[in-house]
C-alpha cells in the first residue's frame, strides 16, 4: 500500500527523478528562475526549499564542522559543486529574513507541442510581501446597517 508517500513520480525511476531534481535545482540556483512543466516545478519546490533550509542553517552554525556537514548534505541533493558553491557563498543571504517560501510558480499556458501545462519557478526576494489576501465582501456586507423600507398605505 502507498498510504502517505506524497512525492509525485514523474513517471520515471526513483534514480531518474533524482537527478531530474538535482539538475532542476543547479539550473535554478545558477538562473533564478526556470521554465519546466507544472508537475516538475510543484515537485521542485520543496526539493530546492530544503536545500535552501540547509544553506541558512550553515551560515547560522557556530563550529565549522556543522556548516561542513550542511554542505554535504545539500551535495548529496544537488551534486554539483558550483551550485551548491553559490548558494551557500552568495544567494543564502537572500533569504535570511524569510522563514520559507523561498519559491514561486507561476502557470503558464499550454506547451505547443504536447500541451504540457507548462511554469516558471522563480526565487522569491527578501523583501517581497507577495500579494495581500482581499477582503471578504460578504463579511463587510452583513456588517452594513439594513435600513428596512416601511409599507406605504
Amino acid at each position: 500500500m502507498r498510504h502517505k508517500k506524497q512525492r509525485a513520480s514523474l513517471g520515471v525511476t526513483k534514480e531518474h527523478r533524482a537527478a531530474m531534481l538535482s539538475n532542476m535545482a543547479a539550473s535554478l540556483i545558477e538562473h533564478g528562475r526556470i521554465t519546466t512543466t507544472l508537475t516538475k516545478a510543484k515537485a521542485l519546490r520543496p526539493f530546492i526549499e530544503k536545500v535552501i533550509t540547509k544553506a541558512k542553517k550553515a551560515a547560522l552554525a557556530t563550529e565549522k564542522k556543522d556548516a561542513i556537514h550542511h554542505r554535504r548534505m545539500a551535495m548529496k541533493d544537488v551534486r554539483d559543486e558550483n551550485a551548491i558553491t553559490t548558494l551557500f557563498n552568495e544567494k543564502h543571504k537572500e533569504f535570511t529574513n524569510r522563514v520559507g517560501g523561498y519559491t514561486r510558480i507561476y502557470k503558464l499556458g499550454p506547451r505547443q507541442g504536447d500541451a504540457a501545462h507548462m511554469a516558471i519557478i522563480e526565487f522569491v526576494k527578501a523583501d517581497d510581501q507577495g500579494y495581500k489576501k482581499p477582503t471578504k465582501r460578504a463579511s463587510a456586507a452583513k456588517a452594513a446597517p439594513v435600513t428596512e423600507i416601511a409599507p406605504q398605505a
